[in-house]
């Protein structure tokens, strides 16, 4: 079920804050070609109430176990996100397009909610196995980051023909 924070201890004080602390199971979201949030997330911090306005502030964590988009080779790393969101009673209306936005549910925040888009919002599009992967060569699919392979680079067909162009020339 939906994990619930209530704030309604602190709806109505200004300058009080609420601890919190969660995991959450997104093992089911997808990114690229893989589904990375295998392991718990975790996510705490803490919601303060600021002249009426509820602001989360804190930090999610988890271990991704991915696939490299460059070079397809599987690896693990520890990440964490920070979180800043600002939660509104009634409606969401669409002046607030912003994802960091949210709506609460009789005074209580939902975490899955902020903690998914955490995750999604802060997880780089393309998941690499390190910033410089030199991926796979395209002719023999040796993982270049390993050693460079035993392929000769081939004369471009099209700059082949160029040649043959240029000579006559």
């Amino acid at each position: 079920g939906a994990m619930l924070l209530d704030l309604k201890p602190i709806l109505v004080t200004p300058g009080a804050s609420l601890p919190f602390e969660t995991s959450e199971d997104l093992s089911d979201l997808v990114f690229g070609s893989c589904k990375p949030a295998d392991e718990q997330v975790l996510a705490r911090g803490k919601v303060r109430n600021t002249a009426g306005v509820l602001e989360l502030k804190g930090e999610v964590m988890t271990t991704l176990h991915a696939v490299c988009d460059r070079c397809a080779a599987e690896f693990v790393r520890e990440v964490r996100y920070p979180v800043e969101a600002v939660l509104v009673s009634g409606e969401v209306t669409d002046s607030y397009e912003n994802p960091w936005v949210f709506e609460l549910e009789d005074g209580c925040a939902d975490l899955d909610d902020i903690v998914t888009t955490a995750l999604v919002l802060n997880i780089p599009s393309q998941l690499l196995c390190k910033p410089d992967c030199k991926g796979l060569c395209f002719r023999c699919g040796a993982n270049l980051n390993l050693g460079s392979c035993n392929c000769k680079p081939e004369p471009d067909p099209r700059f082949a023909a160029l040649q043959q162009l240029l000579d006559k020339m």
